[in-house]
């Protein structure tokens, strides 16, 4: 045999010798990304312009700042008022149970954390984007009411007061020079912190997002991502569906505005149907900061316990907060039905305020992940519906510790009658998650929810047991008229 005979020879056996070696790598361990689903996002580039050039002079008022904003930036303003960020309601929708389309959001909406800005203006408004809503004769056409540096401050100093208004240690002058486009933190200013502090309201949103980990949510940490680049901003309108607030899903954004909503594997596929993307790839809330699931207001007003904003307040009652949960389950097929003001309730029961529509039956419905939020909350005994009380200011029950004069002076505000009997009954709101998405490999597998430590509770959802052992959504559908017909 030749020498370069032999050369090839030996360089065979040992290229024949890698193949089989690198075999059971690729059985065992696929390539990486093979299971990933598709996605057509393409990162916006985002340039900084540094504006303290423009701001030479320091400002007297809030609204002086918004008026220089508007000499450069002059449709801004116009443009941001037609949106809900700043009306606090959102176009007319249908809600079920009422006569005819209204328009309904934060402005005019029961919940069950503080209950109802109505007659709490100064409080609930320092996370409105504008200056001076402290009553109902706002002024919401007023241009130079915008506040253009909520959303645009990157000097970090800025911090709103009661009423909207800044603080009286902020230096417009500095902040105005600091501007920018939108960050994380300018969202979560208010986002992080609804319901009267962090992670209260939202178990998906928390300041850890703000400088989070691949863990945290894979889109922030991991990819650099900022709130605008899902919620894709145009004319000021910033795109996303609150349901604590909105009965549709309208101007809403979705995971398939990215992703083209399939994988490479047919299993995972056949999910789709049925299955929200967040049902998989949110298999936990409230990660590293607890967020509240409890409040029960009955308990409020008792001096003999000691104030620890985690467990009990004297202004707000007694409270439960979890870390690391596992969401609920429930079909959704992105419409709520909603409590409003003078709606009858059965204090014996439950009352869902954004109770969450759809069904196993519902083509148009699959099965998300939520944050319930439960609570104790006064009404009407007499008239049976919940009652909205003055919280802050005069006479407001964080005042006077008096929820006879709360409840009349809210009512009152509210413009519905109270027959000054009140007492206190169990709601129950539902917060859909979408943050806090993990990276792919923490996503569920499929003992996550078939066998015998399934988180889901089939049953409630419509299925007679574990659909792996009877069959699908079809299946049980089928089944089920079949049962029906004879």
């Amino acid at each position: 045999m030749t020498q370069n005979k032999t050369k090839w020879v030996i360089a065979t056996g040992i290229l024949l010798t890698s193949v089989i070696l690198l075999i059971p790598i690729f059985i065992f361990y696929p390539i990486q990304g093979t299971q990933k689903a598709t996605s057509s996002f393409i990162r916006p580039v985002r340039t900084h312009l540094d504006h303290s050039a423009y701001f030479t002079e320091p400002f007297q008022t809030p609204q002086s700042v918004t008026k220089k904003c508007l000499e450069c930036h002059p449709e801004s303003a116009r443009q941001f008022m037609k949106t809900s960020h700043w009306t606090w309601v959102g176009t007319h929708e249908e809600v079920i149970g009422n006569h005819k389309p209204m328009k309904v959001g934060k402005k005019n909406l029961l919940n069950n954390f503080c209950l109802s800005i109505t007659d709490n203006w100064a409080s609930c408004t320092k996370c409105h984007a504008g200056y001076g809503w402290k009553d109902e004769s706002f002024d919401f056409s007023s241009e130079e009411n915008v506040d253009c540096l909520s959303c645009h401050d990157w000097t970090g100093s800025y911090v709103k007061a009661g009423a909207g208004l800044p603080d009286a240690s902020v230096d417009l002058q500095a902040v105005a020079k600091g501007v920018g486009y939108p960050r994380r933190d300018n969202c979560g200013t208010c986002h992080f912190y609804g319901g009267g502090g962090l992670a209260v309201k939202h178990g998906d949103m928390d300041d850890t997002l703000i400088y989070g980990s691949e863990r945290d949510d894979v889109h922030m940490g991991k990819y650099d991502l900022l709130c605008v680049d899902c919620h894709r901003t145009q004319n000021h309108n910033i795109p996303g569906t609150a349901y604590s607030v909105s009965v549709t899903s309208r101007n809403g954004v979705d995971c398939i505005a990215c992703h083209e909503g399939t994988h490479q594997d047919k299993r995972i596929n056949t999910h789709i149907a049925s299955l929200a993307c967040q049902t998989c790839h949110i298999p936990k809330y409230a990660k590293k900061i607890p967020t509240k699931t409890d409040w029960d207001w009955s308990k409020a007003g008792d001096v003999s316990r000691k104030d620890d904003p985690h467990v009990y307040l004297r202004i707000k009652g007694e409270f439960i907060y979890g870390q690391d949960l596992t969401p609920e389950y429930y079909w959704f097929n992105m419409n709520v039905d909603r409590y409003l003001l003078g709606d009858l309730i059965n204090p014996e029961t439950v009352t869902d305020i954004n109770k969450p529509l759809g069904g196993i039956d519902d083509p148009n419905a699959k099965i998300w992940p939520f944050k319930v939020h439960r609570a104790i909350q006064p009404y009407d005994k007499k008239f049976n519906y919940f009652l909205p009380p003055t919280t802050s200011g005069k006479g407001g029950y964080w005042s006077d510790f008096d929820w006879q004069k709360a409840l009349t002076l809210g009512a009152k505000a509210s413009g519905i009658p109270f027959s000054g009997e009140f007492g206190f009954t169990q709601s129950a709101m539902y917060w859909p998650l979408s943050h806090m998405v993990g990276p792919k490999e923490n996503a569920l597998n499929c003992d996550d929810c078939h066998g015998e430590n399934s988180r889901m509770d089939w049953n409630a959802l419509g299925y007679e047991q574990d659909p792996i052992d009877v069959g699908g959504r079809n299946f049980q559908l089928k089944a089920s008229v079949e049962r029906r017909a004879q």
